[in-house]
């Protein structure tokens, strides 16, 4: 009787052969995916942003010429000359110093009201956290003309209802004079970013674990320990975060005071780097202009860096 052997088929090298393509090619496609999600994203991003960025840095390098005074406008090559005359320029310069006087002073006072508000919401104590969470958010969503303007009304010595308020005592404020406007400004800016900033605080509590709170308790912690010696350094990277936002924006104040100069004489043109800037463009100075913006970026990127560096340690970043 003749004995049959069996084929034996080597499946285990086809499917070895084969994988490395099938990973290939979902590698592929998901990478083909990733893209496409993208896409959106880094089309707006080169577009109005990379390309914009570009354009201001080339354009602070040259400035306009003309053959005669009616004659055709050329752009040149200026050097350093339009960052000179930006430097040079007591009004840009005078604007750098007021909004670092403003941030220095008008950043503590809004981060620390939005962590209050966070570690409240957070708290066990507090009832209704979603309509107290919205309440606190919603100046944010007002938008920034209309706060500016509803602010102004306020401030208005004939008009306000706070000199309303305080004129049986004696008091008549004026809150729109050159003494006083940055910090009515100031009580705009922190009215309508106190909320936006305690959502981002509020966010990282939420994502603390409860076992902490939990062994805290049994080892005699009060709420307040919990609060300041648990809560506060965990949400410290979150703390960076929202004053290096808050830096660039006050950097990048604008709106309210340009709606202020309407209503107050001590608003100028160049109260802020970025109303100087816009006046040069305004008055088709471009190259001055761009200079004074990518001086801006500059000094924004400068302490941006610094503050980084000074709170790494602590925020354990």
């Amino acid at each position: 009787m003749t004995a049959v052997t069996p084929i034996r088929l080597d499946t285990d090298r086809t499917d070895t052969r084969r994988a490395p393509h099938q990973g290939a090619r979902r590698g592929y496609r998901a990478s083909r995916t990733a893209w496409l999600l993208l896409a959106p994203f880094l089309i707006g991003f080169v577009l109005f942003y990379l390309i914009p960025v570009i354009v201001a840095v080339v354009k602070s390098f040259t400035t306009v010429t003309r053959a005669s005074t009616y004659g055709r406008a050329s752009e040149v090559f200026a050097g350093l000359g339009n960052y000179t005359a930006a430097l040079g320029d007591n009004g840009f310069t005078g604007s750098l110093g007021r909004v670092l006087l403003f941030g220095v002073i008008q950043i503590p006072i809004m981060l620390g009201l939005a962590l209050v508000l966070a570690l409240a919401l957070d708290s066990a104590v507090v009832r209704f956290r979603r309509f107290f969470r919205l309440a606190f958010f919603l100046p944010y969503a007002v938008p920034g003309v209309i706060a500016a303007v509803m602010w102004g009304f306020f401030y208005a010595p004939n008009l306000s209802p706070i000199n309303q308020v305080l004129a049986p005592f004696g008091v008549q404020p004026d809150l729109l004079s050159g003494n006083v406007i940055l910090y009515s400004i100031a009580n705009i800016v922190t009215w309508a970013f106190t909320g936006y900033n305690m959502l981002i605080l509020y966010s990282s509590l939420q994502a603390i674990p409860p076992q902490l709170y939990e062994a805290a308790r049994l080892d005699g912690a009060s709420g307040w320990a919990i609060a300041w010696r648990i809560k506060v350094p965990i949400i410290a990277p979150s703390l960076v975060l929202t004053a290096v936002f808050s830096i660039i924006g006050t950097f990048q104040l604008f709106t309210e005071p340009q709606v202020m100069a309407g209503v107050s004489t001590a608003v100028s043109s160049t109260y802020t780097p970025s109303m100087a800037a816009y006046a040069q463009i305004s008055a088709q100075n471009y190259g001055l202009g761009a200079a004074m913006s990518v001086i801006v970026t500059i000094v924004i990127g400068v302490l941006s860096v610094v503050f980084f560096r000074i709170t790494r340690n602590r925020a354990a970043l």
